[in-house]
């Protein structure tokens, strides 16, 4: 089942200590952000701090996986256990 993740508000590029980040982005929606990376949604934090990760693609590339982990302000171990523990959940984000 695809996740809902709201009706779209704004987008804007990532951005990184050297500015704007190409091809990755952060997509505002009425129930939270989601980070898309080029043409494929990795990742979601909701308002109500629910975190959904794409079941094929959150972990596709090492650049995607930099940039998933600015989002989530987290190292990949970190999310690993999270998704073990059941804490973020891997949904069809796309």
């Amino acid at each position: 089942m695809k996740a809902n993740l709201g009706n779209f508000q704004a987008v804007r590029q990532m951005e990184g200590p050297n500015g704007p980040i190409k091809n990755q982005f952060i997509i505002y929606t009425d129930k939270g952000r989601v980070f898309q990376s080029y043409n494929t949604v990795i990742a979601a934090r909701l308002g109500d701090g629910e975190v959904l990760l794409d079941e094929r693609n959150w972990e596709y590339s090492r650049t995607t996986g930099k940039y998933r982990n600015l989002f989530l302000a987290e190292g990949i171990n970190d999310t690993r256990r999270k998704i073990e523990s059941g804490e973020y959940k891997l949904v069809d984000l796309n």
